[in-house]
């Protein structure tokens, strides 16, 4: 595949501290509209991470972005992103190889969520997690704030053995209830991934679509040998790292289906 993903630079994001469920991270806000909170992916506000940032703005949202790991607009390199993950696996606050988990992070973000709802227009706001953060967005939505959710190859837990590869990357009790919401108040999710992600295999995305059946849309990209969007096997990051802004490319096509969907779920009419 040629060409580049998008990027961009910490100009003209602010940023401040916010402490929720006993934990403080900084936050960087930036932009008008209803609330989306964005989370980064490892191994953290990279160029990329900005690049989707920053089209969400351009398309009418207040983002927020919470640095739960990494240095903020520092460029992506394989030493980087694997000493990173190294640090994340043995984390209390993300449990990376823990089943039926209930994350710490989750309640930070819950809180983050609610704190951006009071003060953006629109009945609620949206959530995205990416890869390592992808099943994050999943467990804010047991919050009734969060009116649209997005999972984009969620990787966590690790998928080590058959139980991690099924696992949801939350707990059954916060997975109920968020089966519960999408009957009583309509929630809907949105989930991606590539179709030989080895990190977010196939069986994590049939979990749920069990549990929250046509709630879940489900976003397949091909990346088996030959494909037409001349994805590699080792494609992973569908609406950043994989994206290319040429008119017909399936990344920047499920990009467009994201920024719909939120729009569909955050602004009334």
């Amino acid at each position: 595949m040629t060409g580049s993903a998008p990027t961009s630079e910490l100009s003209g994001w602010k940023s401040a501290p916010f402490t929720g469920a006993g934990i403080t991270h900084d936050v960087y806000e930036k932009g008008d509209g209803p609330g989306v909170v964005l989370v980064p992916e490892v191994p953290g506000i990279s160029p990329e991470v900005l690049g989707l940032a920053d089209h969400l703005v351009e398309q009418g949202f207040t983002v927020v972005i919470p640095s739960l790991f990494g240095t903020p607009g520092r460029p992506v390199t394989g030493p980087y992103s694997a000493g990173t993950i190294a640090r994340l696996c043995v984390s209390a606050e993300f449990r990376a190889f823990a089943t039926n988990a209930h994350r710490p992070v989750a309640d930070y973000l819950r809180e983050l969520a609610r704190d951006l709802a009071a003060r953006t227009p629109g009945p609620g706001v949206g959530v995205i997690g990416m890869c390592f953060t992808g099943g994050f967005a999943l467990a804010t939505a047991v919050d009734e704030v969060v009116l649209a959710s997005v999972l984009s190859q969620p990787a966590v837990p690790f998928p080590v053995g058959g139980a991690r590869r099924r696992d949801p990357g939350l707990s059954q009790d916060e997975l109920a209830t968020v089966a519960d919401r999408t009957t009583a108040s309509g929630l809907c999710l949105l989930g991606l991934r590539f179709s030989a992600d080895r990190m977010c295999p196939p069986d994590r995305f049939a979990t749920l679509r069990e549990r929250l059946g046509d709630a879940f849309e489900i976003i397949e990209l091909d990346s088996s040998p030959g494909n037409a969007g001349g994805f590699g096997r080792a494609a992973h990051s569908v609406l950043t790292a994989e994206v290319r802004e040429e008119p017909g490319h399936p990344a920047l096509a499920a990009r467009e289906r994201v920024v719909e969907f939120l729009r569909e779920r955050l602004i009334p009419g």
